[in-house]
């Protein structure tokens, strides 16, 4: 049932953004404005940081975070290549093969290494021929940046090992789950692997990834209310809920977000048809005059009446489905609040219309960049262009430093805080420069590459970076093409074998038992049979045993679709 709010908030005025017209020499003057920014921060990172996690802007030095591992520089990769940096971006990617390992005493979030680490690097593995890097036979099923994605995902498998398959909230990169750690996880810590893990098993053959996302999927859809909500936190062993709020932000934001691009990415009718459902309850339980609420997630009774900051993504969700008249008013709440205060706090009352304790913070998140990006493409719409725009004059205000730009500690005085999260590079700076790039590669032009797609597999059979690329949660464009292109290519292997060894064995005849030895990793399967294995020949050679394949805009079709 719907209710109006105690107190209806900002009337969306904006009759002199929505009136501008931003000309492309306007645009391009913003791009390079957002580029000096980029590289403010990033080299105030090299030189003050390097090799922590983390700057420190207002001390000017570096910390660890996450896990000790280069962070920002692993999260900043793909938004060199973005910004048109091939030699950057080339020299960084060596430099990690050289100093960075995951095989270190250190306990790390499952969740966060897996968004920024995981999806990093396999999406600077995946531009990488657009980087003009040297490219190993088979390209994109193979590469040391995919080497090192797969090694950090390894790591993280151990948190699923559990009766319900969804996973632990952090795990020790050398010595798995310890035997004090916590069972108890958020929604989107166990709902948020799908796009990077199936993109690896994709990628190398290996289904043990793409498996353990699902499996953790299917066991929290398993857990929702009677009437269709889930919760905040969940004890991964009970399967019990112990924070019942539902809503759409912080600890479970990414889960709805993961379903809804996962269809897309992987053309997938299960995870559509979740979030769909989801979907239904929380525009019936959640949405109160285009705000989304937090509720019992079992009564749909109102427990927290505020905005997250971290919900400003859903108007870009949204406009991903094709809603986008409830995006749109959605997106205008939202940009009222920034407007009140030159940033997004990180939790906002409703009916107070102000800041909620303790919460006043704004850590420059890009959500509501993110879905200005998102709608601008969907609408043409250049009210999206001036939050760009006043976003970018709020930040360069506000939170540069000699050192970089640091997140806002209190957005009423404007008081600092002595961080620059990693995904300040790898979200907030890129979202901002692909919202005033509409020709950008990555939207399916070529402004910033030298062709509008790529060849890549074996033999150069496969056509990469022609569109439709999807985004994770920390802003890491996937390419769907590439998943296709090596998943064909893995079928391809499969059926040459079988051909090969029906045609190859008189009938009745059998193999004798020899070693068995596995294939070096990257190299195709040997098409020798395994010790006791056996063949029937088949009757007839198939008339077409290979099907075509070829790609429109990144969605590849084969010849039985």
């Amino acid at each position: 049932m719907r209710a109006p709010v105690l107190v209806t908030l900002c009337v969306w005025v904006l009759s002199d953004a929505a009136s501008r017209q931003f000309t492309e020499e306007e645009m391009a003057a913003v791009r390079q404005r957002i580029k000096s920014m980029f590289y403010h921060a990033y080299n105030s990172y090299l030189d003050k940081a390097f090799p922590y996690d983390e700057l420190r802007p207002l001390t000017c030095d570096g910390q660890d975070t996450w896990g000790s591992f280069s962070l920002t520089l692993i999260d900043a990769l793909d938004t060199l290549l973005v910004l048109g940096n091939q030699t950057e971006f080339q020299r960084v990617a060596s430099l990690l093969q050289d100093t960075v390992s995951f095989d270190i005493d250190v306990n790390a979030s499952v969740f966060e290494t897996n968004i920024r680490v995981v999806g990093g690097l396999l999406s600077a593995h995946l531009l990488s021929g657009r980087g003009a890097m040297d490219l190993e036979p088979g390209w994109p099923c193979a590469g040391p940046l995919l080497r090192m994605a797969e090694d950090a995902a390894r790591r993280l498998l151990p948190a699923f090992q559990t009766p319900s398959g969804m996973p632990y909230g952090t795990v020790n990169l050398r010595r798995g789950v310890g035997p004090t750690e916590t069972p108890v996880t958020c929604t989107a810590g166990v709902g948020s692997f799908i796009l990077e893990f199936s993109t690896l098993s994709r990628l190398t053959g290996d289904a043990a990834y793409e498996d353990a996302a699902r499996r953790a999927l299917r066991a929290l859809w398993g857990t929702r209310s009677p009437i269709g909500l889930v919760g905040n936190h969940i004890d991964v062993l009970s399967q019990k809920w112990v924070a019942q709020d539902a809503g759409i932000g912080a600890g479970v934001d990414s889960y709805f977000e993961y379903l809804v691009k996962g269809a897309i990415m992987l053309q997938d009718e299960e995870l559509l048809d979740m979030f769909l459902e989801y979907d239904r309850a929380l525009q019936n339980y959640t949405r109160f005059d285009d705000w989304y609420l937090w509720v019992q997630m079992h009564k749909g009774t109102v427990s927290m009446p505020v905005f997250q900051s971290l919900e400003a993504f859903w108007p870009g969700l949204q406009s991903l489905l094709g809603n986008l008249e409830g995006a749109v008013r959605t997106f205008q709440n939202y940009y009222s609040v920034w407007r009140q205060f030159g940033g997004l706090p990180e939790f906002y009352s409703i009916p107070q219309g102000y800041t909620v304790d303790k919460r006043e913070g704004y850590p420059l998140r890009p959500e509501l960049i993110e879905s200005a990006m998102y709608l601008f493409r969907a609408t043409g719409d250049h009210t999206y262009l001036q939050l760009g725009l006043d976003a970018l004059e709020s930040i360069e205000k506000i939170s540069r430093t000699p050192c970089g730009y640091a997140s806002v500690k209190d957005l009423r005085d404007h008081q600092l805080d002595n961080r620059m999260e990693s995904f300040f590079l790898a979200e907030t700076v890129k979202y901002l420069y692909l919202l005033f790039d509409p020709t950008h590669f990555l939207h399916g032009g070529g402004a910033e590459g030298d062709g509008s797609w790529e060849a890549g597999g074996e033999a150069g059979r496969c056509v990469l970076g022609a569109g439709g690329f999807v985004f994770n949660t920390e802003a890491h464009p996937l390419d769907p093409a590439a998943l296709h292109c090596c998943g064909r290519h893995a079928q391809d292997r499969h059926a040459l074998r079988d051909v090969l060894l029906g045609l190859s064995e008189p009938a009745g005849q059998s193999e004798q038992p020899g070693p068995a030895e596995a294939p070096p990793p990257g190299q195709s399967e040997s098409i020798a049979l395994k010790a006791g294995e056996r063949k029937t020949p088949p009757r007839s050679c198939p008339v077409q045993p290979f099907s075509a394949r070829f790609s429109v805009l990144g969605q590849v079709f084969t010849g039985d679709s």
